[in-house]
């Protein structure tokens, strides 16, 4: 019976990719402009990246590192990935094949809402082993509160977070948050694409630059492997005292 779970199981989440999110190459007219946005603010171009639910590997084939790698349970992972990038067809609670501070940033976009309690401290877990001291974790991020009407319209989803919500969280995993958009691009491009908007590119490098962020319901958050300045001052304070 376990067996037949389990497989039930991964031909669910397989079938996400035909019915929820299945392949469109207008896409990536979408992710150059946002990679090239957070690479010139976060990311070096020499930067060990790893994508986390890397999903069509739209993220790390447009980044510039001087290594790149892609971990998603999708099966059909490979053929999507550039030249360059290593995958793992694997579950992001295991970076076993990645060593300790072997990485300066972990990017995931829409990932931590699909996943359990347990496998997102799993998850962040990894992350911080992985990660150099004060290497990043870069999330794209549904926000909430401003996308609430239809944030289970995607019937995988199993967490709500919320720019203060993901804040804390972080913090909690011994984090400290460098940058904190709470509305940065609109949560669904599906209607988008479809329209066939030209000079798509343009419109979201305009989009992603202006205070005005019309039908944004996506954050962005930056986060550093070092602890938040009030609890390394705590830890400074038992250690002195004990």
């Amino acid at each position: 019976m376990a067996s037949a779970d389990q497989n039930i199981t991964v031909q669910f989440k397989q079938e996400y990719f035909n019915t929820r999110f299945p392949f469109d190459p207008l896409r990536s007219e979408v992710w150059k402009p946002v990679t090239e946005y957070i690479q010139q603010k976060y990311i070096a171009p020499d930067a060990r990246v790893l994508d986390l639910g890397a999903g069509y590997c739209d993220f790390i084939n447009h980044v510039q590192a001087s290594e790149k790698y892609a971990v998603d349970v999708f099966e059909r992972l490979d053929e999507f990935a550039s030249d360059g990038v290593k995958t793992f067809k694997q579950t992001c609670t295991d970076l076993s094949q990645m060593g300790e501070s072997s990485l300066d940033v972990v990017f995931a976009s829409n990932l931590f809402e699909h996943l359990t309690h347990d496998e997102l401290l799993g998850t962040i877990a990894e992350v911080r082993r992985v990660l150099r001291p004060d290497g990043r974790l870069i999330l794209l991020q549904p926000n909430f509160k401003y996308c609430y009407k239809t944030y289970f319209d995607d019937y995988t989803h199993l967490q709500i977070f919320t720019h203060m919500g993901i804040y804390d969280l972080l913090e909690m995993a011994g984090m400290e948050i460098e940058a904190m958009h709470a509305k940065f691009l609109p949560v669904n491009m599906k209607s988008t694409l479809r329209l066939k908007v030209p000079f798509l590119s343009l419109l979201i490098h305009a989009y992603m630059r202006s205070p005005i962020k019309p039908l944004a319901g996506q954050m962005l958050v930056v986060a550093r492997n070092r602890l938040p300045v009030g609890l390394r001052d705590a830890q400074r304070t038992t250690q002195s005292t004990s």
